[in-house]
């Protein structure tokens, strides 16, 4: 599924108010941000993939739209599989823009 390229002009506006340095890749068949070699937020499968603290993930996944990130069926730490319904409105967009920012300074980095 093609990323929505108005989901990505939104998500780069909130970053540019943060005054946040990213880089944008193609990965997972969507776009990953960057931020000090490391992923902070990405599009998948006509979501967002959210990095966050992981002893958030339960209090998180209580809000509509939100459940946990899996990767070849196995759960993936740390990640919430965020709908549209989550993040439709601007506010609620930058929620989860503030939440992966939040965490991103305790986020390993992957190895390379």
């Amino acid at each position: 599924m093609a990323t929505d390229p108005f989901l990505l002009e939104r998500m780069r506006r909130i970053l540019q108010s943060k005054k946040t340095v990213w880089a944008e890749k193609k990965m997972f068949g969507g776009n990953c941000f960057m931020v000090d070699d490391k992923m902070l937020v990405g599009t998948f499968r006509g979501g967002i993939m959210a990095r966050i603290a992981p002893e958030e993930a339960d209090a998180l996944m209580q809000r509509p739209g939100v459940d946990q990130m899996y990767m070849k069926d196995k759960p993936m730490v740390g990640y919430l599989m965020v709908d549209p319904i989550a993040y439709d409105a601007d506010a609620d967009l930058e929620f989860w823009m503030e939440k992966c920012l939040a965490f991103h300074p305790r986020a390993k980095s992957s190895k390379k």
